[in-house]
């Protein structure tokens, strides 16, 4: 960027007046790139006492493009997933810090540090749905970020497939990659759909040209097993945590009545009927258990009470197999309001979903043979 400017003078008397062009500027990231800056230099002189037309020259250049993207995890909390859960998504902040609109080319990486890697193709949404920053069906699928503006960010989801045979505190680290690439054409935020650039390459190396745009790659390193500083990309990591349901199953007998002392205080001898209780509990912090089914068999010297006994007060109701009951303490509570059967000496019924941090039940009677 030199000018040179020429003087004929014999005596002369100079004064210099610099012109600068105002240039269009970002509030924290300087003049945007490619922004034209014109200098204009004016000398006046004399001759011999007499003014002489002054010389000017000018001295233009482009302002050159400083990359800077910046790729951040959106929370300080792992992502609770359990087996074989699909479509589960960890949440990445992408922001622009170059001093131009650029497009954000998209990869991942799963790293060989932690427990289990997700299964299935990895796939991005931009977060433009009915709730921000949380994944849901509003969100637009995209192959990459288009028209990132400047000093800007939008929420990126990354989205796989949890393989089953995991347990509880088993991580998957997922580092979600950007490169930086020039802008293609329209379409962000509005539509996350346009015309994908072409990834800039690093003009550090070369000698400045005062005529063209060249890139300084200013971005630090991110945590990305290849990614350093200065490399035109950035990376941050998200991680999934497994919380599987954890199950215990409490099994308890009752005697409820027998053929001698009736209800009160009664034993365990022959004619006497035995309410068992089948409590499967779920802890809390895990993940819900669906398809629960309990499946019963019953010992020799016992019979499936499915009649109604005689003898002294009070003789219990046949009630058959009753689920989906809850518990106070350690004590079965008569509430439950599914069925059960029995067949063949089996007891066996559905308890469906039991949610984290619940217990529900099967009840059903036997007879001491």
């Amino acid at each position: 960027m030199t000018s040179i400017l020429k003087l004929l003078v014999a005596t002369s008397t100079i004064s210099v007046a610099a012109l600068g062009a105002n240039p269009a500027f970002a509030a924290d990231l300087g003049t945007d790139a490619g922004t034209s800056i014109t200098n204009t230099v004016s000398v006046a002189y004399n001759v011999g006492g007499t003014g002489q037309t002054a010389e000017t020259d000018s001295d233009v250049f482009v302002v050159d493009r400083k990359v800077n993207l910046v790729i951040a995890k959106s929370d300080a909390v792992n992502t609770s997933v359990a087996p074989n859960a699909t479509q589960q998504a960890v949440t990445y902040t992408v922001s622009n810090q170059t001093n131009d609109t650029i497009d954000v080319l998209l990869s991942s990486e799963q790293l060989a540090t932690d427990d289990f890697d997700v299964s299935g193709a990895i796939t991005y949404y931009l977060d433009n749905g009915s709730t921000a920053g949380v994944f849901d069906a509003g969100d637009t699928l995209i192959t990459y970020i288009d028209n990132l503006p400047e000093d800007s960010s939008v929420t990126i989801h990354a989205v796989a497939n949890i393989p089953g045979g995991v347990v509880t505190g088993d991580l998957a680290d997922l580092v979600l990659i950007g490169q930086a690439a020039a802008h293609g054409g329209s379409g962000l935020p509005a539509t996350g759909v346009g015309v994908q650039g072409t990834a800039f390459t690093d003009d550090s190396g070369d000698a400045d040209d005062a005529s063209q745009v060249q890139n300084v790659f200013a971005d630090t390193a991110g945590t990305g097993s290849s990614d350093g500083a200065g490399d035109g990309y950035h990376s941050a990591t998200d991680t999934y945590e497994v919380a599987a349901a954890d199950i215990t199953v409490t099994k308890t007998s009752n005697v409820l009545w027998d053929p001698v002392n009736g209800s009160t205080n009664p034993k365990a001898i022959p004619g006497a009927i035995v309410e068992y209780c089948i409590a499967v509990a779920n802890a809390a912090g895990g993940a819900t258990a669906t398809g629960v089914a309990i499946s019963d068999t019953i010992p020799a010297n016992l019979t499936y009470y499915n009649s109604l006994a005689t003898g002294p007060a009070t003789v219990p109701a046949v009630i058959g197999v009753v689920t989906e009951g809850t518990v106070t303490g350690s004590t079965c509570n008569a509430d439950g309001t599914g069925t059960g059967s029995e067949a063949a000496g089996v007891v066996s019924g559905n308890l469906g979903t039991v949610a984290s941090g619940s217990t529900e039940t099967l009840v059903f009677r036997v007879t001491v043979e």
